[in-house]
């Protein structure tokens, strides 16, 4: 049976590689395997990858921002099957919220002091060459095919 590469990993090699604690990794799956076990019950093909190998592509995808195609070529996957499981596991975990954030309301109604950070994402325009008639080259009809 092949070793797990995930438990030869300290907690800070841990933490940098999933971008969450082994605690909360652990309590992810707690989440995931049942609801896997629900999933396959109705049928199917099995998956390629285990619950846990599912949770750290997903985990890659949401902390390197790598493209999915990359995520899934790297676990030997379709782009497409990627997606899916990304998905799923998103899903999933909201669903049962345990990791989901509090909504508006309930930010209004606490006591607490909310902390804002503001991103500068506004566009900036690129510098392009205009287009006008002496840039380019009329063909005569008669030159084309």
């Amino acid at each position: 049976m092949a070793r797990n590469p995930l438990s030869s990993l300290d907690e800070e090699q841990f933490r940098r590689l999933t971008g969450v604690k082994r605690e909360t990794f652990a309590a992810m799956l707690k989440i995931l395997r049942p609801a896997h076990k629900k999933k396959k019950a109705a049928g199917g093909a099995p998956n390629t990858l285990s619950v846990g190998k599912m949770l750290l592509l997903s985990l890659e995808y949401l902390r390197e921002y790598r493209t999915q195609f990359h995520i899934a070529t790297a676990y030997g996957l379709s782009e497409s099957t990627a997606r899916r499981i990304i998905h799923w596991v998103e899903d999933t975990l909201i669903k049962d919220g345990t990791f989901s954030l509090p909504g508006k309301k309930e930010l209004v109604k606490s006591d607490t002091d909310i902390e804002l950070v503001l991103i500068d994402a506004t566009e900036s325009p690129v510098q392009r060459p205009k287009k006008n008639s002496a840039n380019t080259t009329p063909a005569r009809k008669s030159d084309t095919p």
